[in-house]
């Protein structure tokens, strides 16, 4: 890769900061390590980059997700061992020793910082991947932001938490039994209702309407675009809209 430009860990935390990333935040990021070009000391660099940013008092969370594979008749989670389909980052911050993963069995987080257990605690509760004790709800009541490292706003999770927070009447289409293995290795059921797959969105176009409200912020870090939302104004702005158009968040040819 001889050409390509490198950023450091410190480049990150600095370009993280003049987009407003500040000491105590607790961060929902959503990543891309392609999409930096390249990154000295790779993935582990960019999750030091994103605790420097937000020091001691502050917390990462990053997706987790395993709803890609736990479904069907592979319906057990396993905390420890189960791979997620989110990418490099998120796999290498979940393997941390200070890491803490929820036990939800498709829409899990794991988080580093004061506030984990607080936001992880109880997901698996949920009957639905987003429900009002999932880290995404949580997010929005603590303050937190959503930070697009590299990825674009499609993979905004947070968006379906508001479609449940709606109740919009097409999310979901199946019900599953599934169950987790926790860290002791307890498996538990976990019934589960799963988001329909032939239900497409589009959550790009929200980006310039929650700029324009003032509750995103954009720039660059090295060569990714990045993205910093603040949730609960994002909650403002979206669920007003979705109370008056449920299918406000879908591709218009699949809308009824």
């Amino acid at each position: 890769m001889a050409g390509v430009e490198e950023v450091t860990r410190e480049e990150i935390a600095s370009g993280l900061r003049e987009l407003g990333v500040r000491d105590g935040d607790v961060l929902l990021v959503h990543s891309s390590l392609s999409s930096f070009g390249r990154v000295a000391g790779g993935a582990d660099s960019v999750i030091d980059a994103l605790l420097d940013a937000v020091a001691a008092a502050g917390t990462v969370v990053v997706p987790t997700h395993t709803w890609d594979r736990i479904r069907g008749a592979n319906a057990v989670f396993d905390v420890r061992k189960t791979a997620s389909c989110t990418g490099l980052i998120p796999e290498t911050l979940r393997r941390r020793p200070t890491a803490l993963r929820g036990l939800h069995p498709t829409h899990s987080c794991a988080a580093i910082g004061p506030m984990q257990r607080e936001l992880l605690r109880d997901h698996e509760t949920q009957v639905t991947p987003c429900g009002r004790k999932s880290p995404y709800q949580r997010l929005m009541d603590c303050g937190g932001k959503i930070v697009f490292l590299g990825a674009g706003l499609h993979v905004n999770t947070s968006l379906h938490a508001l479609e449940e927070m709606a109740a919009v009447p097409w999310l979901f289409d199946r019900f599953e039994m599934l169950y987790t293995v926790d860290y002791e290795g307890r498996k538990r059921p976990v019934p589960s209702r799963r988001h329909a797959d032939d239900r497409h969105r589009d959550f790009g176009k929200m980006g310039p309407v929650l700029e324009r409200e003032g509750v995103l912020v954009g720039g660059r870090i090295g060569k990714a675009e990045v993205r910093v939302v603040e949730a609960a104004g994002m909650e403002a702005v979206v669920a007003p809209m979705l109370a008056q158009d449920p299918f406000l968040l879908l591709v218009p040819e699949v809308a009824e």
